[in-house]
C-alpha cells in the first residue's frame, strides 16, 4: 500500500487482509494508519488468518494491530493467536480447513498443542472401586513464612481438591492453629528448622516448594533441603526467585513462572518475554532442564523434547495473587497420581485455567480469589 488519504467508507463490517501470516516487523506508515482508523470506527471486524500487524507465530506486535472481533484461520491454527498480546487483539478465533483431511499434515510436527478444557478427560479418568489414599500420593506444600501462611495453604487444598491422597504443610509455628483452622484435612506441621523438615521429606511423593517461602534464611535452607531430597518438585514463587539467584539445572521439576519471574529466571525484561513466549518458555525449558508452565493470557507448558502445548481457558480475573499458589498444589497432585511430569503440568494448567473460567460465569471476573476455584476443581477433575 503506497499511502492512505485517512478516510474509510462507511460499512457495517470491516475485512481485515491486509497482512497474510508471515509479518514479522510493524506495519508500513499506511497500513498503520488504516490500522488506527479501523481500530477508531467502532465497526465489527473479521480478520482473515492473522489479524493484521500480529506475528503469526509469537502473537505479539511490534507495532499496531487489528483489534478483531473474530478472526478466522485457514488450513492450520497459527499457535501465537492463543497467547499474550494476541488475545487483546483476535477476538473469537474459528479455524477452516478449507475441506482438506487431516492426513494431509501427517508428514509435518506441530508447532504447538492446543489444550482446550474438553481434553480433561484424557487426563483424569475415574477411580477404581477398590481405591485407597495410599494410591493417590502424599504432597508436601513448603512455604508460608510468617505473614505469608494463606499461600501454603492455598497451595495444600489446590493439592486436595485435585483428589491426591494426602497433602501436608511444612510451616512457620506462628501459621499452624490458623492453617488447621482454615482447613483441617491438611496435616500441618511447624517446621523451624531443616532437621524438622527431614522427615516429612521422607515421606512425600511430591515438593510444592514455594508459597508464602520468603528469601529470609528460613526459606532459603528449606529450598535447598527440598532441591537435596531427590524427589519430584513443582516449584514456584519465591522458590524460583530463589533459583534466579543462584542458576542450575533441575532436572525433572515443574518451574511455574509468570512473565516477570521468566525473565528473572532469563536475566532478560519481562517485555522481552512476552514478545516471543514460546520462545522463552522453551528456553527457560533449555536452561534449567525442566518442564515449565509460563503463566498468563494463553499459558504455555514446555520442556526438552516435547512440542509445547497452549492452554486454551482462563480469564483475566486470574490475574490475582494466589492463583499461583493453587496452580502449584494442582500440577503436584496430578504428579503424585502418577501422570507423567509433562502431562501432569499440562493437565495442571489446563484444569486450573478451566475452573477459573467456571468462577468467572458464576460471578464475573473482577473479584474473583484464588478459593473460588475450589468447587470447580473438584467439580472439572471428575469429567464424566
Amino acid at each position: 500500500m503506497a499511502s492512505f488519504d485517512g478516510l474509510l467508507p462507511e460499512a457495517g463490517l470491516w475485512v481485515d487482509a491486509l497482512y497474510g501470516t508471515g509479518l514479522a516487523r510493524a506495519p508500513s506508515e499506511a497500513s498503520r494508519a488504516m490500522i488506527e482508523r479501523i481500530n477508531a470506527s467502532r465497526v465489527p471486524v473479521l480478520s482473515l488468518d492473522v489479524p493484521s500487524g500480529l506475528d503469526a507465530d509469537t502473537g505479539h506486535a511490534a507495532g499496531v494491530a487489528v483489534r478483531a472481533d473474530v478472526t478466522l484461520s485457514f488450513i492450520a491454527a497459527k499457535r501465537g493467536l492463543y497467547t499474550g498480546m494476541a488475545r487483546d487483539f483476535d477476538g473469537e478465533v474459528l479455524l477452516d480447513r478449507l475441506d482438506l483431511k487431516f492426513g494431509v499434515f501427517d508428514e509435518f510436527v506441530p508447532a504447538a498443542w492446543l489444550c482446550r478444557p474438553d481434553g480433561l478427560a484424557r487426563w483424569l479418568t475415574p477411580r477404581h472401586a477398590n481405591a485407597h489414599k495410599g494410591e493417590h500420593g502424599h504432597v508436601l506444600c513448603i512455604g508460608g513464612e510468617v505473614g505469608m501462611g494463606g499461600a501454603v495453604r492455598l497451595c495444600a487444598e489446590g493439592a486436595l481438591r485435585t483428589g491426591v491422597g494426602l497433602a501436608s504443610v511444612a510451616t512457620r509455628s506462628a501459621g499452624v492453629a490458623a492453617l488447621v483452622a482454615a482447613r483441617p484435612e491438611a496435616m500441618t506441621h511447624a517446621v523451624e528448622s531443616v532437621e524438622a523438615l527431614l522427615p516429612l521429606l521422607e515421606r512425600a511423593t511430591v515438593l510444592a516448594v514455594g508459597p508464602g517461602l520468603g528469601q529470609g534464611a528460613w526459606g532459603r535452607s528449606l529450598y535447598r533441603a527440598a532441591l537435596a531430597a531427590d524427589k519430584p518438585l513443582v516449584l514456584d514463587a519465591d522458590a524460583l526467585n530463589l533459583l534466579a539467584e543462584e542458576p542450575h539445572a533441575v532436572p525433572g521439576a515443574v518451574i511455574t513462572p509468570h512473565p516477570g519471574e521468566a525473565g528473572r529466571l532469563l536475566g532478560k525484561d519481562k517485555r522481552e518475554v512476552q514478545a516471543d513466549r514460546f520462545g522463552a518458555a522453551e528456553a527457560l525449558a533449555q536452561k534449567f532442564r525442566c518442564v515449565v508452565v509460563l503463566k498468563g493470557a494463553g499459558t504455555i507448558v514446555a520442556a526438552p523434547g516435547e512440542i509445547p502445548a497452549v492452554i486454551a481457558a482462563g480469564n483475566p480475573g486470574m490475574a490475582t495473587g494466589g492463583m499461583g499458589d493453587v496452580l502449584s498444589g494442582v500440577i503436584a497432585a496430578l504428579q503424585a497420581q502418577h501422570l507423567p511430569v509433562f502431562q501432569a503440568a499440562v493437565a495442571g494448567a489446563l484444569l486450573h485455567a478451566a475452573a477459573g473460567d467456571a468462577a468467572a460465569r458464576i460471578g464475573g471476573e473482577r473479584g474473583l480469589l484464588p478459593s473460588d476455584l475450589f468447587p470447580h476443581l473438584r467439580r472439572m477433575a471428575n469429567p464424566e
